[in-house]
């Protein structure tokens, strides 16, 4: 039942000096959302160890080098293989 992942791309912020993009998941629509994982910036990542079959809901956002984290990004769902 786990080992279910879910493969994330987003496209990276406009805002100049991003450093880092944060990951975050909630198990409902809208949240509480919980930190994955931080990365240094990029644009794609792959969940694991998920339940397969159950639905996941994430938001990510960005942090630039004065560490100031931007607002959430539109939600995006996706169900675990």
């Amino acid at each position: 039942k786990h080992g279910g992942k879910i493969k994330l791309s987003w496209t990276q912020s406009s805002s100049p000096n991003i450093v880092s993009d944060k990951v975050y998941r909630a198990t409902v629509s809208g949240g509480p959302y919980t930190l994955v994982t931080t990365l240094s910036a990029t644009t794609s990542y792959t969940d694991s160890g998920l339940s397969k079959g159950t639905t996941y809901y994430y938001v990510v956002t960005a942090v630039n080098s004065g560490n100031l984290e931007s607002p959430y990004s539109n939600e995006a769902s996706a169900t675990a293989q």
